[in-house]
């Protein structure tokens, strides 16, 4: 991933095939946290998140019977900032 300021270029190269995404917009209006697969503005969202995936509350892949469980270290969130 990569954070462009704006008026930015860049040039991307491969060896081989690849796909990529672009995406843009206005900055977001508030910090995010990210643990393994979750991403949240509130840290309790990410526990929330994380009880619903190992307790399998989040739905199936229709086809797909892999259950990936969840890492061994849990989300921790930051300490408050002074």
């Amino acid at each position: 991933m990569a954070v462009l300021e704006d008026g930015a270029s860049a040039t991307i190269t491969s060896s081989a095939g690849a796909r990529f995404a672009v995406v843009g917009g206005a900055p977001l209006d508030a910090p995010r946290h990210m643990w393994w697969n979750f991403v949240s503005s509130r840290t309790e969202r990410i526990v929330e998140a994380s009880a619903d995936w190992e307790a399998m509350r989040m739905g199936r892949v229709p086809d797909d019977d892999e259950f990936i469980p969840l890492p061994p270290t849990k989300f921790k969130p930051p300490e408050p900032m002074s």
